[in-house]
């Protein structure tokens, strides 16, 4: 039985979503205290001038707010922002279009906190994976997980290199820059649909 505990982070890279698929117990824990410059609030997609950072604003507030508790700015607008960058890297992919609506309502949802919008869009992008887990959201601090769960909170951050090495698939842009590995989920799935679940 592997079980792990994961972060809250924004449309999740693919080493993110395969530890999630190859697990038994998931744990994602949003009561750790909100970090800058980690995927809890970007997430890296495949652009027409190459990898491109999307980032949801944040309020500002001490370093020891828990990331439920962690606002979300809407002095921009950056959902529409996010959603035309979207809608820009991948309208001529095979499957946006399968994906579209579901995606665009979650994006015209207005969440207060970080991990509430992380989490409804954790849960979409499983729902059309397909894939079925016990996920447990962890909103209380736990100091001692005990040994039988993997912390791989600080395994996935943009400032640490990945060991993990996506196997190649066909992307958008591919012929322009090479293939990107290991960027979000959702790079995978708007270029392969329902057979995205293979490459976890």
């Amino acid at each position: 039985m592997k079980n792990i505990i994961l972060s809250s982070i924004y449309a999740g890279n693919i080493e993110y979503y395969s530890l999630i698929y190859n697990a038994d117990n998931i744990i994602i824990d949003v009561s750790e205290n909100y970090r800058k410059q980690s995927f809890r609030n970007r997430c890296e997609i495949y652009g027409a001038n190459g990898k491109l950072n999307l980032i949801i604003p944040v309020t500002k507030s001490n370093n020891y707010t828990p990331i439920n508790r962690k606002k979300i700015d809407y002095f921009e607008n950056w959902q529409k922002i996010h959603w035309k960058s979207l809608e820009s890297c991948y309208r001529t992919s095979p499957y946006f279009e399968f994906y579209e609506l579901q995606l665009k309502k979650l994006y015209n949802n207005r969440c207060i906190y970080l991990s509430e919008f992380n989490i409804e869009l954790n849960n979409l992008i499983l729902s059309l994976l397909n894939i079925e887990k016990n996920i447990i959201i962890k909103d209380k601090y736990q100091d001692n997980w005990g040994e039988t769960y993997s912390d791989l909170r600080n395994k996935i951050n943009p400032k640490i290199k990945s060991a993990h090495l996506s196997n190649e698939y066909s992307q958008v842009f591919q012929e322009k820059y090479g293939f990107l590995s290991n960027i979000s989920i959702l790079d995978l799935l708007f270029n392969h649909g329902s057979e995205a679940i293979n490459y976890l």
